[in-house]
């Protein structure tokens, strides 16, 4: 043991106290299993909203080409980067289920794997079944917490690339615990564990690259924690922040200005600079920083201290990247649309593992009933959180579940109702209306629209090519049920569009074949 600061190795805890390795596993099962439907039944499902909308737009264009004829380049900018809307579609043909199913298991599956993959990394830092499971039941619990100011869960109540990289990078840093473990325990199980942290790494790049290239960053600085020798875990560490600093330095001086257009959709992404997040994003940034420190202190020379130092590093190497490049004034926001602070992800879940355990030390180690108790309660504070964040939607948005959403009620109106080919305007902050829910008009309609403020605003700023559509059309659909028939039809009608979504108590001579409480589907005169 002289030879690495790996001090408690995976369940061998348990191994000593007489439960063999396929106890321990069938239980971990069983309680993931368990987990993941605590997990789905406090932060429930909402597969059309916030991002959820524009991936699910990407998947149904792949599997429909001629869906979205009109402004197409903002029904497909999500798949750009990676391989997920490609995957989605395939496994959808492959196995002749709708595509709604097939997202509602992947939404379960990636839940189930997150956890599972929680709990193996609890394995190699927790010498109490206890400590274990309090550290995923909080996960669980939790799962659905804020990012500090980043505008990132832990994991969303619907299925994006980040669905996939996130268990994928639990498992690389779990399989390089393992195969950096001392060597008194098998060379195949070490060899094993670097192949699940590369296999799992060249997973979640297909997937997400952007998250992926963030846990290889935090591989690199945990194989230096895990080192033997203190210099390298020092000097490693050290070496590889600057080097982080240094590449963001070239990005930020090799990439050209902003247009006036890009920067316009860049500043609606208010969360990728550190000078808009309010204090108690900061405190969200800070607080977790100081846990960690208290908790590597603690269990100073195991597992759990590397991977606490290791958050630390990463964490503080993001916070000086931003703090140096993602600033309003630079001529060129690069650094910034690469959201270095977005580390903050396994900052937190680390955390989250450490409260969990101590908690699930002290609770479940005197009883399971109040252990029981205690994390249900904390579950329902994020029970409470959903409502008030999709309270008009219905908590499982499931194929055949009605709801009572007027706006998702006039979409699906919509599909239903109106020609392929139809080419819709909205007002352009419709996204954040009274009982929209953050629905989008795209994945619940399948109809081509202008591009919106919110979401299409992101993709904007994150592909600079179509800033300049998306500035012109914030200015056709700027209150757009406010402005008097001429005006539409003069800002509308020579872009194509034919048909308009507007508020009920809008003032229209148009044909409303629709109409509820909140929003009216009219038609443009021939």
């Amino acid at each position: 043991m002289a030879t690495s600061v790996v001090s408690l190795p995976s369940y061998s805890p348990a191994i000593r106290a007489g439960r063999s390795f396929w106890q321990e596993e069938r239980f971990a099962l069983s309680l993931v299993t368990a987990l993941t439907v605590f997990a789905l039944v406090i932060h429930g499902y909402h597969p059309y909203a916030e991002d959820g909308g524009p991936y699910m737009v990407g998947v149904k264009h792949l599997l429909n080409p001629a869906l979205y004829p009109h402004a197409s380049e903002f029904a497909t900018p999500h798949p750009r980067f990676s391989f997920f809307a490609a995957a989605v579609a395939l496994l959808t043909r492959a196995s002749h289920l709708p595509l709604e199913i097939v997202l509602a298991i992947l939404h379960f599956a990636s839940i189930w794997a997150t956890l599972y993959a929680a709990w193996r990394l609890a394995s190699q830092c927790f010498p109490q079944r206890a400590e274990r499971s309090g550290a995923v039941a909080l996960l669980a619990a939790w799962l659905t917490l804020p990012i500090a100011g980043t505008s990132i869960l832990l994991m969303d109540p619907y299925v994006t690339a980040r669905s996939l990289s996130t268990p994928c990078t639990l498992f690389a840093l779990s399989g390089l615990v393992s195969f950096l473990r001392p060597k008194e325990y098998s060379e195949s199980s070490r060899w094993r564990g670097l192949l699940l942290c590369c296999l799992s790494l060249g997973v979640a790049t297909a997937m997400h690259p952007l998250m992926a290239a963030y846990a290889f960053g935090y591989v690199l600085v945990l194989a230096c924690q895990l080192s033997p020798k203190r210099s390298l875990r020092l000097g490693g560490t050290l070496g590889l922040i600057l080097l982080a600093i240094v590449l963001a330095g070239v990005v930020q001086s090799t990439a050209p200005a902003d247009t006036a257009q890009h920067l316009q959709a860049e500043l609606t992404r208010v969360y990728w600079f550190l000078s808009f997040w309010h204090w108690y994003e900061i405190a969200g940034l800070v607080a977790p920083l100081a846990i960690l420190a208290a908790e590597a202190f603690y269990r100073k020379g195991t597992i759990t201290s590397a991977l606490a130092q290791t958050a630390i590093a990463c964490s503080l190497a993001a916070l000086a990247v931003a703090l140096l490049f993602c600033r309003v004034s630079l001529t060129s926001h690069a650094v910034a649309w690469l959201q270095p602070l977005r580390v903050l992800q396994l900052t937190y879940i680390l955390m989250i593992l450490g409260l969990g355990a101590l908690m699930g030390r002290y609770l479940f180690g005197r009883s399971i009933v109040l252990g029981c108790a205690v994390f249900g309660f904390l579950g329902s504070t994020m029970l409470f959180a959903e409502r008030q964040t999709f309270p008009h939607s219905p908590r499982f948005e499931l194929p055949g579940i009605h709801s009572n959403n007027p706006w998702e009620q006039a979409f699906l109106w919509i599909r239903s109702n109106t020609p392929q080919d139809a080419f819709f305007a909205l007002d352009s902050d419709y996204i954040v209306q009274p009982e929209e829910d953050a629905q989008n008009f795209r994945a619940l309609a399948e109809r081509s629209s202008l591009p919106d403020r919110t979401k299409d605003g992101g993709d904007a700023a994150n592909n600079a090519p179509l800033s300049s559509a998306w500035v012109d059309a914030q200015a056709l659909q700027k209150d757009l049920s406010s402005q008097p028939d001429s005006q539409r039809i003069a800002n509308l009608r020579p872009v194509g569009v034919d048909w308009v979504v507007l508020k009920t108590d809008a003032a229209t001579g148009f044909s409303c074949p629709y109409q509820n409480r909140r929003v009216k589907v009219c038609r443009l005169p021939q």
